[in-house]
């Protein structure tokens, strides 16, 4: 008999996303222990003739998680399966989290080469919307993926990697779990070492002036605009032999802590409240973050603690464009006479060989908005959207956007492909919700 947790049709489950924009109500919440326990339950919702999703820590402002069918949660799947020290290839299931993966990597002298911002998600979470982070060389999550293990439509699971199924490994890395539930992944990962980070106010002329020094300088280069304001707040990280030098705990706590999670929660309320202070507020903002450098561990400066709920929009445009794009932008806003409390942030990536990766082929630079959770945000970021996909921009997949398969179908050179193998596995769409229906077409 099986061992996985099943929720009883009789009492149905709500489940939201980290913002609370997103909710489903599925007909069975499932949470298995095993891959053969995914597969069980695949067969079965095939059986009742319902789809599946996976979801994971709900850090996704889309509705790629939902579902009305049948609910994976990934809490039974964060086993670390294998460590090989040698080649640096680890095995771990896909519900671990991202924190509890580094940690992981870290006792055994290993890391990641590149990350996001944050490491709340699921392992699976972050690669199935191609989370990317920022770098010069080192590309996102999906680009240091050696092997897949996924459950088919059919309840079979299967592996793949480069040389093993190459075309589901490529198109499965950023799947948007239409092909497959992901049940484990093995890292190519690299030895551990230290970041040293230099955050520096700078003002928005001489950041876009100086955007390609900056790029080609700096290792792994990001900045935040704040609007209505010309300060922006660059961070430079670049590896160093060490050892680590680490901010002292006082100022960590209030720095990342009380100015920029604390103080910043107050300020988005107040602004929300008040729309007229946000101007004032953004101003002191871009003040208040002054210069400071530090070096530590790998992920603990890749990432940093978001606890200011928001809703997000980001965009890969290609990386020539940026300048003028961020100009557009700032002129939107502008000729608009909004008030945003956000920070823009700025990233930028190396092309990819994932299918639908953000940045497939093609070097990119990665725009986001945000508006505090509460807050409309249909006619800024739909605004902000038109600007850059005039460029050919392609949205995040976990985060908000309004383009469909028949804009998407232009602007990646494999998404024909990745249709033609998602036609051959999974025909009757048992992975699909409506999210997946828009951005796939089908």
């Amino acid at each position: 008999m099986s061992k996985f947790r099943v929720m009883s049709p009789s009492t149905p489950t709500t489940w939201r996303n980290w913002a609370g924009n997103q909710q489903a109500t599925p007909r069975r919440v499932v949470t298995p222990l095993s891959a053969d326990e995914v597969a069980a339950a695949v067969r079965a919702a095939a059986d009742d003739g319902l789809t599946v999703r996976m979801t994971g820590t709900g850090h996704s402002f889309t509705g790629a998680a939902l579902t009305e069918g049948v609910l994976l949660r990934p809490g039974g799947l964060t086993r670390l399966r294998s460590v090989d020290t040698a080649t640096g290839l680890v095995t771990a299931e896909a519900g671990m989290p991202l924190k509890v993966f580094n940690e992981q990597l870290a006792r055994n002298g290993l890391a990641l080469a590149n990350m996001g911002d944050i490491q709340d998600q699921t392992l699976a979470g972050a690669t199935q919307t191609a989370t990317h982070g920022t770098g010069r060389e080192a590309a996102g999550l999906v680009s240091q993926i050696a092997g897949l293990e996924l459950v088919l439509a059919d309840g079979g699971t299967v592996t793949c990697s480069r040389d093993e199924r190459p075309d589901l490994f490529d198109a499965a890395r950023a799947g948007l779990g239409a092909l497959g539930v992901v049940t484990a992944i093995t890292w190519r990962t690299v030895p551990a070492f230290v970041l040293r980070a230099r955050e520096e106010p700078m003002k928005w002329n001489e950041v876009l002036e100086r955007l390609d020094e900056l790029a080609a300088a700096n290792e792994h280069f990001e900045f935040y605009w704040f609007p209505h304001t010309d300060g922006c707040l660059t961070k430079r990280n670049n590896r160093v032999s060490g050892p680590a030098e680490p901010l002292p705990a006082f100022r960590h706590w209030l720095d990342d802590e009380f100015l920029s999670n604390s103080v910043f929660e107050v300020a988005n309320r107040i602004g929300r409240r008040f729309p007229g202070a946000v101007k004032t507020i953004n101003g002191i903002s871009a003040r208040a973050l002054g210069a400071r450098t530090y070096s530590d561990r790998s992920d603990q400066v890749f990432t940093s603690p978001r606890r200011v709920r928001f809703k997000e929009q980001e965009y890969a445009i290609p990386r020539e464009e940026l300048a003028g794009a961020l100009r557009e932008v700032r002129s939107v806003i502008e000729r608009n006479d909004w008030r945003i409390g956000f920070p823009i942030e700025v990233r930028l990536l190396p092309p990819e060989d994932a299918w639908l990766s953000m940045a497939h082929g093609r070097d990119s630079a990665f725009i986001a908005v945000h508006v505090f959770h509460p807050a409309p945000h249909e006619e800024y970021f739909t605004a902000v959207e038109e600007v850059l996909t005039a460029l050919g921009g392609r949205p995040h997949w976990g985060k908000l956007h309004t383009r469909d398969a028949s804009y998407l179908e232009g602007v990646y050179p494999r998404f024909g492909d990745f249709l033609a193998l998602r036609d051959r596995i999974d025909p009757e769409r048992r992975f699909a919700n409506a999210y997946t229906t828009r951005v796939l077409g089908r």
